[in-house]
């Protein structure tokens, strides 16, 4: 070899990073490197002329050593750890390639080794750097998505698993549009268009459908994400729940709908139909429910749904006016009526013409007034205090009560000719007792409502807390368990509601119970499985009695648990 190109090799050589070892016949050492010396850390008289198997030694290198195989050209390659002075490991490559002469003898080899630790220093900080990305990520209060460049989700941080109710490890791996339900073509549409042309899109406003199948109002920003190439690898989802507005835009515009009163109970669905058949009708409802069932709302719901919609809806509660003013504040009055009435003043029903007029307590309603009532019940007529000439009024009448009127018509406090005008259609809204299987729903709901309204992330709840929101009876329904759940929220300041942030009384006085039809056949199932029946129970009312959410819980198919519902005689609540 000439020598000028002997030496450029040589230092071509010390100037490599890895380590390159010229091994002869005899296994001997004729040549190596600098960063060869370092990785084995020896010195040139110790390496020079030496047998490799001694330089080499401990390092498990039969299996590619060249001079095994007498007449192999593989070239070969292992993982190894070696020591160092400070006896800490560190891994290297070592690659054997075997030197043949014409007739494929092996005259000797080329060992190289490549150390991994500046590559491991370099995973290390990209798996740091993604790990504080995603610790970030997970740390705002917007949902946030990933996905790669077909559509399928690769990360899904803890507001998004709040907003969207779905466990993030059930997610990956899964389309995104399957979160926007088949019928958001928009949104769908949109980010599908956008992951393809690789262009940002903000400002989206769609429908997210939740592990409930609830509709969740979203606004949807997505940003392309793209190498250094200038390739689409994936993209970045942002989701903000827009709950709150569109509830204030509706309370704005008297825009209110079923899905505002949460409830998958039999009886609550029994309700709804009921409710958006009569809503139709220009006839006199009367609502009885117990206090905090929801009585305004229904109201509210029948009057956006009915043709009156768009037009005055004028509430008036019965029971918090006094009774001297009561005449007055409801049919207005004359110029001159009394002292001090220097004008005419319409009452509510003037208010409420051409829409409705919601007479809320009505059983509070004094006889005095009840036949006035009867009047324009009957006539759509009534005369102002102080007033000689009467006003005609388009309105429809609902009215609502926490009594029995039928009672209040035995004991004499309450009209019987004005109970019938009133009760031409009747709807029943049951206490929360009667629908616990909701409850799930319901604190899910309240919760995620109100953290938007205090501008806070939605907390999660621990099992025990659950519990005991579960166990709980509710005299005061709907209305208490939001009273309970903003007390919580208010109080809570780590993102997880437990026992101590629920109200005392609630814990004090909590009293079980089991939200299906007790039957004597319990009795009959051997003892050692009422752990599992109450298991399976547990995990039913948590899922809302959602046999698919909760067989994926258990870990089991559906089939299974259906098996073992009806093994153990467990059915849905009533």
């Amino acid at each position: 070899m000439d020598m000028k190109l002997y030496h450029q090799w040589l230092l071509i050589l010390d100037h490599l990073n890895i380590g390159v070892f010229l091994i002869d016949a005899h296994r001997r050492i004729r040549q190596f490197n600098t960063s060869a010396k370092v990785l084995v850390g020896l010195e040139d008289h110790e390496i020079q002329d030496g047998d490799c198997q001694e330089i080499f030694c401990g390092i498990p290198c039969f299996s590619i050593c060249p001079f095994h195989e007498k007449k192999s050209a593989d070239v070969r390659d292992m993982d190894i750890e070696l020591l160092d002075e400070d006896n800490g490991k560190h891994r290297i490559t070592r690659v054997g390639a075997p030197l043949l002469d014409g007739n494929g003898n092996v005259q000797g080899c080329v060992s190289i080794l490549q150390d991994h630790a500046p590559y491991s220093e370099l995973v290390n900080r990209i798996n740091y750097e993604e790990q504080s990305l995603k610790i970030i990520l997970d740390s705002l209060n917007m949902g946030i998505f990933t996905v790669n460049r077909n559509g399928l989700i690769t990360f899904f941080n803890r507001t998004a698993e709040k907003i969207s109710g779905y466990n993030r490890m059930n997610l990956l791996g899964k389309e995104s549009c399957t979160l926007f339900g088949h019928r958001d073509k928009k949104g769908r549409g949109l980010i599908r268009q956008a992951i393809k042309k690789g262009v940002p899109v903000s400002g989206i406003k769609g429908t997210l459908l939740n592990s409930e199948d609830e509709k969740i109002p979203v606004a949807v920003d997505y940003i392309p994400l793209i190498n250094n190439q200038n390739k689409v690898i994936g993209g970045l989802t942002a989701l903000q729940d827009m709950t709150l507005v569109h509830q204030l835009d509706q309370v704005k515009h008297h825009k209110y709908d079923f899905h505002h009163m949460i409830g998958k109970a039999p009886v609550m669905e029994k309700l709804f139909n009921l409710a958006r058949v009569v809503a139709g009708t220009e006839s006199t409802i009367l609502i009885e429910g117990p206090t905090g069932t929801g009585k305004d709302l229904m109201a509210k719901i029948i009057h956006s749904r009915s043709r009156r919609a768009g037009k005055p809806f004028i509430k008036v509660n019965c029971a918090a006016i006094p009774e001297n003013l009561l005449e007055s504040e409801i049919f207005g009055y004359a110029k001159g009526a009394f002292t001090g009435a220097d004008r005419d003043k319409p009452g509510r029903f003037s208010q409420a013409h051409t829409g409705t007029i919601f007479l809320d307590e009505i059983g509070d309603l004094p006889l005095s007034l009840q036949a006035k009532l009867l009047r324009v019940l009957e006539d759509r007529e009534f005369y102002p205090l102080g007033s000689r000439k009467t006003q005609k009024v388009d309105i429809r009448i609902i009215s609502a009560t926490n009594r029995r009127l039928e009672h209040l018509v035995a004991e004499k406090k309450f009209r019987e000719d004005l109970f019938y005008r009133l009760n031409v259609l009747r709807l029943d809204l049951p206490p929360l007792s009667r629908r616990q299987g909701d409850l799930p729903l319901l604190i899910r709901h309240i919760l995620r409502k109100q953290s938007a309204a205090m501008e806070k992330p939605v907390p999660d709840i621990c099992e025990s807390a659950m519990q005991f929101l579960l166990n709980y009876g509710y005299p005061g329904n709907v209305r208490e368990l939001e009273n309970i759940l903003e007390h919580s929220l208010i109080i809570c300041q780590d993102g997880m509601v437990r026992p101590e942030h629920l109200p005392a009384y609630l814990v004090d006085h909590t009293h079980p119970f089991v939200p299906v039809q007790q039957t004597n056949s319990r009795k009959s199932i051997p003892r050692e499985n009422l752990s599992e029946r109450d298991a399976l129970i547990k995990t039913l009312n948590i899922h809302n009695w959602h046999r698919g959410n909760a067989a994926q819980a258990l870990k089991i198919d559906r089939t299974t648990l259906w098996r073992k519902m009806k093994k153990f005689q467990i059915t849905p609540p009533i």
